[in-house]
């Protein structure tokens, strides 16, 4: 167990999967087969897609007999075991399908060793699960779009005991550690405040994580929200498997409404700016909390009412959105430093300029005092 920023600790557990036994070979009958077993067990439901699936027969199987069709058809490699058959999909099943395994019998089903048919087919379903939250965390922080790393149980960093492009833990796909991740631990990267850390929990949903899948579908073409669509699925795969990288690094922004009041900017657990801020007046202040920047503009016109019911519509530039109407951006001002906005966070023009690279798509900005 790893100590997190803030003292707060995490743990990953694992659970296991079902492998062919490696039950040694005995004398061959040519009588009658059938079949012991089906893993997973007929009518399971929550099932990881991209465990294998098992059949254990009464007498050693034959290597050249055929092989059961399982429907709906993935990718895969079929193996022979002494009595045990096992498919071992290639590409997971989705969430929430249903699986059949249909096991032929008579003389185009299954032989064992000695010539033995199969009497009876044998037809087993089950329904595969979901891809579990506690999965999404590791693939997002071995990816790098979390402010920590994983390091699985089996001992060293996130590549540790893990295939060297993707940071994949052995024998598991990327599909395999969505459905049933790796057991180990989590640490916060150095340099962030504690405010960050304390909003981080693995197994359930937090900002840090809505953050990090709008950054991901940022980077890879999709509409930057956090809804966890196949497509968001299997472009997260693909990059695991092809060792793909956050690109924009992690940022983090911390508005305080202290006095005088500031942005702090975090990037790569370094501070890489610190200025003088405007906050929202008491009839229109910015609301406290940690938000992800959902929509960006060089420039835009910002347009709406001031309290006494007047309209505005003022040009803005280094435009960062993160909650509602409220944003990251310049507005001229005498000073900075105290409430002047109508809920944005104003900054200075070189100050904004320098901010925008840094606050992409998904980084989160707290606002607290």
């Amino acid at each position: 167990m790893v100590v997190v920023a803030g003292g707060v600790t995490y743990a990953v557990t694992q659970s296991g999967s079902s492998q062919p036994s490696s039950a040694p070979q005995l004398p061959q009958k040519s009588g009658p087969i059938h079949v012991d077993s089906v893993s997973p067990a007929s009518n399971a439901s929550g099932v990881d897609g991209a465990s294998p699936i098992v059949i254990n027969f009464s007498e050693p199987v034959g290597g050249n007999t055929p092989k059961p069709q399982i429907t709906p058809h993935v990718p895969g490699t079929w193996s022979v075991l002494g009595y045990d058959m096992a498919f071992t999909p290639a590409v997971a099943f989705a969430p929430s399908t249903h699986v059949t395994v249909r096991i032929p019998a008579g003389r185009s089903g299954v032989r064992s060793n000695g010539g033995g048919l199969l009497k009876s087919a044998v037809t087993d379903q089950f329904t595969t699960g979901g891809y579990t939250q506690l999965g999404l965390s590791v693939l997002l922080a071995q990816q790098g779009y979390l402010p920590m790393s994983f390091s699985s149980s089996s001992g060293g960093g996130a590549g540790a005991a893990s295939d060297t492009s993707a940071g994949t833990s052995a024998n598991l796909t990327p599909a395999g550690e969505a459905y049933d991740p790796p057991a180990g631990t989590f640490t916060m990267a150095s340099g962030y405040p504690p405010s960050l850390a304390s909003q981080w929990n693995p197994s359930q949903p937090n900002v840090l994580l809505q953050g990090a899948v709008m950054a991901f579908k940022s980077e890879h073409n999709m509409t930057p929200n956090g809804s966890l669509t196949p497509q968001f699925w299997n472009a997260l795969f693909a990059a695991q498997s092809s060792g793909q990288k956050n690109a924009n690094g992690y940022t983090y922004a911390v508005a305080s409404k202290g006095s005088p009041e500031t942005l702090t900017i975090y990037h790569n657990g370094h501070v890489v700016l610190q200025s003088l801020a405007n906050t929202g007046i008491p009839a229109a202040p910015t609301v406290d909390g940690t938000f992800p920047v959902f929509e960006k503009f060089v420039y835009t016109i910002m347009s709406g009412n001031n309290p006494d019911g007047s309209h505005y519509a003022d040009p803005v530039w280094w435009v960062s959105y993160f909650n509602g109407g409220d944003a990251v951006h310049y507005f001229p001002r005498g000073a900075y430093g105290f409430q002047q906005s109508l809920g944005c966070v104003e900054l200075p023009y070189d100050q904004a300029k320098a901010s925008y690279p840094y606050l992409t798509m998904g980084s989160l900005v707290t606002v607290q005092g």
